[in-house]
């Protein structure tokens, strides 16, 4: 088990998470931290487990969602929308990460397994916590969106509103907060004068 001088250094470094900075912009107009992301995460698993028809441990799918992005204390936020833009940033942040999860352990011993443990059960996405952790990780990240004023948004995250689909279709409950926050993404992207119709039909045809 780690000691609490362990744990009180990791604490101090993890605080790195209040500072680095996401794409996404508050409704203030200034970048969100990846704590606060995180934050959300955790109170929409408050008020939304309780409504979703599997039962499922409530005290792991928390624990994931707090932990599900703290490799960025040492790897940092690589926003989606960079990656399909950069064929191999995606295997680079993957490295980076998995380097940082193993510093997480070495840091943590015995806490820090479970906490690895934890985050490669996300990453999977293949158990019940981890799909609704992920559901949620994708529905916040749109939520902050809506939230932001326009022209903070690039033209990619238009069809990226169509994205999070397949990550709901799972639960009845998520599905239909999918379709509403979406729908809440369409107004907004209307009021900008954008063609949703045209973005909607070139975001669900598939590629290829």
């Amino acid at each position: 088990m780690p000691t609490l001088a362990d744990i009180l250094r990791f604490l101090h470094r993890s605080e790195r998470l209040k500072n680095e900075l996401r794409h996404s912009y508050t409704s203030e107009g200034r970048r969100e931290s990846v704590a606060e992301h995180t934050w959300r995460m955790a109170l929409m698993a408050v008020l939304l487990v309780p409504k979703l028809d599997k039962k499922v441990n409530f005290e792991k799918l928390l624990k994931m969602i707090v932990i599900h992005d703290i490799v960025e204390i040492d790897a940092g936020d690589t926003p989606v929308p960079l990656m399909m833009q950069n064929a191999g940033m995606k295997e680079e942040k993957e490295l980076r990460e998995r380097e940082a999860i193993a510093a997480v352990r070495a840091a943590l011993g015995e806490t820090g397994a479970e906490i690895e443990a934890l985050w490669n059960e996300f990453e999977a996405c293949e158990t019940a916590e981890a799909r609704i952790a992920v559901a949620l990780d994708k529905l916040e990240v749109q939520l902050q969106h809506n939230e932001a004023d326009f022209t903070t948004w690039i033209p990619v995250e238009q069809e990226l509103v169509y994205a999070r689909r397949p990550y709901t279709a799972f639960d009845p409950v998520l599905d239909e907060l999918r379709a509403m926050i979406e729908t809440e993404a369409e107004a907004k992207m209307a009021a900008a004068g954008v063609d949703v119709e045209t973005v909607r039909r070139r975001a669900l045809t598939p590629k290829g």
